[in-house]
């Protein structure tokens, strides 16, 4: 899974949630955007599969919903400078 390595350098397992990927200024809107689909597809295919992966496809559209909203008020276009954190 995509995410795998990504929640890894997040701190594990129970740090990765969709708000906390809406919410992380290391990716720009399109990133953040693009990884909240493919992790909603890998939801969706898990859910099909009788697997749960801790959030449901409505939490991600939440968050998928809090980034388009932050673009709209001219936020999440750029990402953090190393030198910024």
């Amino acid at each position: 899974m995509v995410f795998d390595s990504l929640r890894d350098r997040m701190g594990g397992h129970d740090n990765v949630t969709p708000m906390s990927i809406a919410h992380n200024s290391l990716f720009t809107a399109k990133e953040k955007i693009e990884l909240l689909n493919q992790l909603k597809a890998d939801v969706t295919g898990a859910t099909q599969e009788g697997r749960e992966l801790g959030f449901d496809p409505e939490e991600i559209d939440a968050a998928i919903a809090e980034v388009r909203l932050g673009v709209q008020n001219g936020e999440g276009t750029e990402t953090v400078l190393k030198g910024d954190f």
